[in-house]
């Protein structure tokens, strides 16, 4: 098989076989890329046609197959040939930038020639044939201030001075032309942006060459008082000004700080702290004590600051352009205010003895008007900050005064708010601590510092220890307690104890005899006296209570006199509070549930037995009129008749009653009249009308005293005692 026109590369190419007699016997076929869609074959002729326009870009060639065969029998004449078709390139494709629009960032100041970016252009023809795909750039807007080269596309600067503050952006654009931008070539475009970026070119510059401000005096440190600002074109950290007093009247009063949102400069008054040598007499105390001091009008009434701004980092290539800094001048002007009064120390220390009679002088205060008008000064105490009165103050001179004698032991200090007003506007005042400290005296003797109260065996040794004493001293004394203990002379307890002194403000009670006797003596009072070391001393007798106690081989107390310790006593109250409460209770609850019972049923009260409280002794059931029934029934209403209410016949039984005193407790009063005539005798249990004697057993509670000794206090309760006649007044 041949193929003909091949070499020109042109359509239609023809197929043509040796056993093609022209007769119409032999048949041609065409197969594979783009066979009967792209490509044709006619089939007695052997002319190969192409369908549509070809593209190289988008196909380079074709790989086809072609065969020979007898029309009648369809079977190969030849074995089958493959050939392909190349599609020859032209120049129909412009350069294109296929990563455009760029964008692109470069320092301002940055030197001549700096590479800016690069751009790259593609063409899609075939780069082996000819010049279609060679590109060439060349920068239409931009210049004069960046340049691109022509093989490469690196943008650079052209100009060493490019200014942000001037101009921050520039738009570029670059062409790309293919057949090395000869005639007849392919452009393509894009766009470039660049911004400068910030460099630390300027140093910070005040708008202004002096600033004036006027401030109250009043004003409280710590404060701003004004705002001032050097304007730097720079950005971010290049455009941080830091604000600096250089020098000016009243050092350590004003700081300029930056304000880290808007870059300005604050003006503060700061709090200064002075000395205060007044505020105490201590020179090394004195040391401590700082007061606040702001403007005052009196003292200075303008201040001329120099104020320096200067950036926070710098740039060294920009260094020898100039300093990188400004300077200003800012005057303050203090405004003149009525101000209070003030003290010449702002806290006063004071004493006072606590026995300095009514009317002592403790100390004076001092204030004075600050305002050159120099008001008058009244003086006034703070009732809340004394309220016990102990002070007065002279109006006039600030003199203090006691005026409440003083306790040292109820109160150490008193802390006084003396407040200091002008006489011709008192709404101007001012207020000063005073701190009053009562100094002690030796006013009180001292006393035993624990329970005087102690119980021994019948059995103790001579020189036994019976009781270790101490001693209190509500008094403070500069070196301390010194207690001293003696018995005073003539003392019976002298004879059965004695005692000594420990040398540490104790002292020990020691046993005399071999052996003391319940039933001889149950209870032994021993005198101390107790002296202190104050000039002049203070003593005083404190009473101990010894108590005798009859106990076992082990010690172990059995029983002790009646004059029990006060721990024993507290346990029977105790025990005597808790059985009345109960008691109590369970009356309260009868005579509820008896209210209720006679609530229900009127006349059923009559029958029974109601007792009420109406003052009559009455005559039995013979006496009809001794008493009306109605008022039994309503208690709550008067009676109108007035009853029988003879007080002066009920005194003499009332009498006997209170002069009986073996009679039982007074929670009930035995009766023992009911009245003649009357069948159900006397209702009474105890009869005390005859006021039997110590004798009667039913009135012996002496049995007692061979019980426990929980039942010694109740016998004693229930012993006999005389009555004493009363004395005329």
């Amino acid at each position: 098989m041949q193929w003909q026109n091949w070499a020109n590369w042109s359509l239609p190419l023809q197929l043509h076989s040796d056993l093609d007699r022209g007769d119409g016997q032999v048949t041609y076929h065409l197969s594979g890329d783009g066979a009967m869609s792209i490509f044709t074959i006619d089939e007695l002729t052997g002319n190969i046609h192409a369908t549509r326009r070809l593209d190289r870009e988008q196909q380079a060639s074709y790989v086809l197959r072609a065969q020979v065969r007898d029309r009648i029998s369809q079977l190969l004449l030849e074995p089958e040939s493959q050939f392909t078709i190349r599609v020859q390139d032209i120049n129909d494709n412009a350069p294109r930038f296929l990563d455009g629009p760029y964008a692109a960032r470069v320092p301002e100041r940055a030197p001549a020639g700096t590479s800016v970016v690069t751009v790259k252009a593609t063409d899609a023809d075939d780069p082996t044939y000819g010049t279609a795909a060679q590109i060439v750039y060349s920068l239409l807007q931009g210049g004069p201030y960046f340049t691109v080269d022509p093989n490469t596309g690196v943008v650079r600067t052209a100009l060493p001075d490019l200014d942000r503050e001037t101009r921050d952006r520039y738009q570029l654009v670059v062409q790309a032309r293919d057949l090395l931008g000869r005639r007849g070539a392919l452009s393509g475009t894009t766009a470039v942006t660049v911004t400068l970026t910030d460099v630390n070119d300027n140093p910070p510059r005040f708008p202004r060459r002096n600033y004036r401000f006027s401030i109250p005096e009043s004003v409280s440190a710590p404060a701003v008082v004004a705002r001032i600002k050097a304007v730097d074109p720079d950005l971010g950290q290049n455009a941080e000004v830091e604000y600096r007093v250089l020098d000016g009247d009243g050092p350590g009063t004003f700081r300029v700080l930056t304000d880290p949102n808007t870059q300005e400069g604050l003006l503060m008054l700061l709090k200064v702290l002075v000395l205060d040598p007044g505020s105490s007499s201590d020179p090394v105390l004195a040391l401590t004590w700082f007061v606040p001091q702001g403007l005052d009008f009196e003292v200075q009434s303008s201040y001329l600051l120099r104020v320096e701004a200067s950036n926070r980092q710098t740039d060294a290539r920009f260094l020898l352009a100039g300093p990188f800094n400004d300077e200003v001048l800012v005057q303050v002007q203090v405004e003149d205010e009525d101000e209070s009064p003030v003290f010449s120390e702002s806290i006063h220390h004071l004493s006072v003895s606590e026995d300095a009679p009514v009317g002592t002088s403790v100390g004076a205060v001092s204030a004075h008007d600050p305002d050159r008008s120099n008001s008058s000064i009244r003086y006034s105490i703070d009732r809340k900050s004394d309220i016990g009165g102990f002070f007065d103050i002279d109006s006039s001179s600030g003199t203090i005064r006691t005026s409440r004698l003083l306790d040292r032991e109820v109160r150490v200090q008193h802390n006084i708010t003396i407040i200091a007003m002008e006489t011709s506007d008192p709404s101007q005042a001012g207020s000063v601590l005073v701190l009053v400290s009562v100094t002690d005296v030796n006013d009180n003797p001292p006393s035993f510092g624990a329970e005087s109260r102690t119980l021994i065996c019948e059995d103790v040794r001579p020189g036994q220890v019976v009781r270790i004493l101490s001693a209190m001293d509500l008094d403070d004394p500069e070196d301390g307690h010194h207690f001293l203990f003696s018995l005073p002379a003539g003392s019976d307890a002298n004879l059965s104890f004695s005692l000594t002194d420990n040398g540490d403000n104790t002292a020990s009670v020691l046993a005399l005899q071999p052996g003391l006797r319940l039933r001889d003596r149950p209870v032994h009072l021993v005198a101390v006296v107790i002296a202190d070391s104050g000039r002049p001393s203070l003593s005083s007798t404190n009473t101990l209570t010894v108590s005798v106690c009859r106990c076992d081989r082990y010690g172990n107390q059995r029983r002790c006199s009646r004059d029990e310790p006060h721990h024993v006593a507290v346990a029977t109250a105790a025990v005597l509070t808790g059985l009345l409460t109960f008691l109590g209770v369970a009356m309260v609850t009868a005579a509820v549930r008896s209210r209720r019972q006679e609530e229900v049923e009127d006349e059923e009260r009559d029958a029974q037995e109601n007792f009420a409280c109406y003052d009559d002794e009455g005559g039995g059931e013979e006496d009809t009129k001794a008493f009306n029934m109605a008022a039994l029934r309503h208690l709550d209403r008067p009676d109108p008749t007035g009853g029988s209410a003879d007080l002066e016949a009920r005194k003499p039984q009332l009498l006997k009653a209170n002069l009986d005193h073996t009679a039982p407790p007074a929670d009930f009063l035995p009766m023992s009249w009911n009245g003649r005539g009357s069948a159900a005798c006397s209702i009474c249990s105890i009869s005390s009308i005859s006021s039997p004697g110590p004798a009667e057993p039913d009135q012996n509670f002496s049995f007692l005293m061979t019980w426990a000794s929980r039942f010694w206090k109740l016998a004693d309760l229930y012993e006999p005692r005389r009555v004493e006649p009363e004395e005329d007044s």
